[in-house]
């Protein structure tokens, strides 16, 4: 048998009291793609940071194509052949897309960066991804956020690195851009390219690796050939107890209770057209290509697009259209952000912070927050959703991204919404946890909340969704009942086609 490329044996990684690793075996062999698999909290992210040399283990050995392995940051991890793209994006946005994919290895003559060479290194690299929003000479801060993850994707390919560590690589992006990054990977492996691949999507891992690790709570409990474990095998792995249905069941009600109104809603340029009901104890689902302006419409209902013209009318009859987030939330409405690190969370702030800081008036008096009951609170959503957390103090910048995502539904259930507008509610979420978020949101409708959810994901549209309309360039389609589609009837009507 073959030395592997990549060994790690024992590593270890504390923070504070936190035991982040505790014991990890890995290896990774040349030309394969290895897939990392676990819970949100269960290290992947943590390891992925040792590797590229970003974090020091506390114990534990690497060996690299036989060698010693111990990077001192991350270009000396670079300048070994191994680089990380992240999950949350680390780009400049005031930088140019060719800036940002050729960082430090630019061409450059007496000091000066050749701009022609430099735009012309990144196309080729681009070619691959045939991106209409990608120019080598675009700012990518005007970027959409899957465009944003290409260019990530493509800086990593520019290395032309022997190891490429992809975490969470496809979280943002719509099924072409993912089909023509799988088109990738199979190249760069022909080529003797070993990639470390994280994702919770299941189907996405077998259709692209070629072995495997679980990582449950710091430790690789698992690992072997992904074709010879069943979903079941590697679920049970995952969360440490088998996972019987991943989707709630509900039991079918009437829905006549109209919650929120929603007339030729127009904020251009995204959104052009789009009129639905939404109603009390029902889930209803928006289906669409990135970039198809479902955001945009969930954005503009809570006041934070600019809204041109067209009506939202809450059930008692007010018309709080163009009255911005802070009417919103007091008339009852909850918003969850796709982009939880940009608008979705106060990075800096506590937990307990973050989830009470739309309703304070729950755990405070006299203008004074009583910190022992916002602690109590938090605590029981902590608990209530499966947060992994020290304690409610904790800064939320300290979790992991699955976590945050967490954080950001427990504002929502803590704010009492009664219209709950999920943007991706489960983007980044490990299936353990999506089972307690499609739990939770199946309660919040069962209690006679209304839930508007969109998502990239049609098994949980169709898992979760009492009825489904679907944004095509802009405009929205009627709303029918979730029996009346099918995956194939969603994509076409995605794309235009009838």
């Amino acid at each position: 048998m073959p030395q592997p490329v990549l060994e790690l044996r024992e590593i270890r990684k504390s923070f504070g009291p936190t035991v982040a690793l505790d014991g990890v075996n890995l290896e990774i062999a040349a030309g394969e793609v290895h897939a990392l698999i676990g819970e949100n909290g269960a290290g992947k992210s943590t390891l992925m940071n040792v590797l590229s040399g970003a974090l020091q283990p506390d114990s534990g050995s690497m060996s690299l194509r036989g060698d010693v392995y111990r990077p001192t940051d991350t270009l000396h991890a670079r300048r070994n052949g191994i680089s990380l793209i992240h999950q949350e994006l680390m780009l400049a946005p005031h930088l140019s897309v060719a800036e940002n994919i050729l960082m430090g290895i630019e061409k450059t003559g007496f000091g000066w960066i050749n701009s022609r060479k430099l735009n012309s290194e990144a196309t080729r690299v681009l070619e691959s991804f045939d991106h209409p929003e990608l120019r080598a000479d675009a700012a990518v801060g005007k970027l959409s956020i899957a465009a944003q993850q290409v260019v990530e994707i493509c800086r990593a390919i520019a290395l032309k690195s022997e190891i490429i560590l992809m975490d969470e690589p496809t979280s943002s992006l719509p099924r072409h851009d993912v089909e023509r990054l799988f088109e990738q990977i199979k190249k760069l492996k022909a080529a003797g390219i070993s990639i470390v691949y994280i994702s919770h999507f299941l189907e996405e891992i077998r259709e692209i690796a070629d072995t495997f690790t679980v990582l449950r709570d710091g430790k690789s409990v698992a690992s072997g050939r992904i074709a010879d474990e069943t979903d079941e095998f590697l679920v049970t792995k995952m969360v440490g107890r088998p996972l019987v249905d991943l989707f709630p069941k509900r039991e079918p009600r009437d829905h006549s209770d109209i919650a929120l109104n929603v007339a030729n809603l127009y904020a251009p340029p995204a959104l052009q057209n789009a009129s639905f009901e939404l109603r009390r104890g029902e889930v209803l689902g928006i289906a669409g290509l990135m970039g198809s302006g479902r955001s945009e419409l969930i954005r503009a209902i809570f006041g934070l697009e600019n809204v041109a013209a067209g009506e939202v009318v809450i059930g008692d009859g007010r018309t709080y259209i163009k009255s911005g987030p802070g009417r919103s939330i007091s008339s009852g409405i909850g918003y969850l952000s796709e982009d939880r690190k940009a608008d979705g969370l106060g990075l800096s702030l506590s937990v307990a912070d973050n989830v009470t800081m739309t309703r304070y008036s729950s755990c405070s008096r006299f203008g004074w927050i009583d910190l022992k009951k916002q602690g109590a609170q938090t605590r029981q959503l902590i608990d209530s959703l499966g947060i992994k957390a020290r304690d409610p103090v904790q800064s939320v910048k300290e979790l992991s991204g699955g976590n945050q995502q967490k954080v950001s539904l427990a504002r929502l259930v803590h704010q009492d919404a009664d219209i709950f507008l999920l943007d991706e509610p489960t983007r980044g979420i490990d299936i353990g946890s999506k089972a307690q978020i499609y739990e939770t949101i199946a309660k919040l409708a069962d209690n006679g909340k209304a839930v508007l959810m969109v998502s990239s994901y049609l098994p949980e549209l169709f898992g979760m969704c009492d009825r489904l309309a679907v944004m095509s360039r802009g405009s929205l389609s009627a709303a029918k009942p979730i029996t009346d589609w099918t995956p194939e009837s969603v994509m076409q009507a995605a794309v235009g086609v009838e």
